[in-house]
């Protein structure tokens, strides 16, 4: 009978310690299970990650090639050597720098300039018989518009340019010999006064 009584109420408060747990109160059960013992730290397993490998493909540069720039412009070609001075159809005088030529055979002369004619042919007269008028290179070195001859009775020798001592282009007769002179018609010798001036070169062709 005693046996029964302790099972019986056994029984009842095994259903009370149940009631209490569903609804959230504290009991013996709930104290049982916080009483469990916590795994330690020794019976854990390490969880191993796996180190992650990351590889760097190497970036190739490709060389830049620079088109060097066309240029439109052509080459310039280079300039001929000079050639030798050589009498033109209209002068015989073959020095460039002359900027009066005298042909005594022919009784003409040209103003030039860098061995082209400027002016004339002009017809001249020279130096006669015993007074001859040399060939030759020269340079003007007197200019007088008025000049009169100091040896020859003061003649009148309008537009005179000296080149070579006594001897110069003038005003003169174009159908008498000089004494050496360069005879010149009046228009012809006012050109050759204005053009030449001093340390021109005049050059004489026989």
């Amino acid at each position: 009978m005693y046996v029964r009584k302790t099972v019986m109420a056994m029984a009842t408060l095994t259903a009370a310690g149940l009631l209490l747990t569903a609804c959230g109160g504290t009991s013996d059960v709930q104290n049982a299970a916080q009483q469990q013992p916590i795994p330690s730290s020794s019976s854990v397993q390490p969880t191993t990650t796996a180190p992650t490998t990351t590889t760097t493909q190497p970036t190739t540069t490709q060389p830049t090639t620079t088109t060097p720039p066309t240029s439109s412009e052509k080459p310039k070609p280079k300039p001929d050597p000079k050639p030798e001075p050589k009498p033109t159809a209209e002068a015989p005088c073959t020095n460039v720098a002359a900027k009066a030529c005298i042909d005594l055979s022919a009784n003409k002369s040209w103003l030039m300039d860098n061995g082209k004619v400027v002016y004339g042919p002009v017809p001249i007269t020279h130096g006669r018989k015993g007074y001859r008028t040399p060939p030759g290179t020269f340079k003007v070195f007197h200019k007088n518009k008025n000049h009169k001859s100091s040896i020859f009775n003061n003649a009148p020798m309008p537009n005179s340019v000296f080149f070579n001592g006594g001897i110069a282009f003038h005003q003169g007769s174009l159908r008498q010999t000089s004494h050496g002179c360069i005879h010149l018609s009046p228009a012809a010798s006012q050109k050759y006064f204005s053009y030449l001036g001093y340390g021109d070169t005049v050059q004489v062709v026989p």
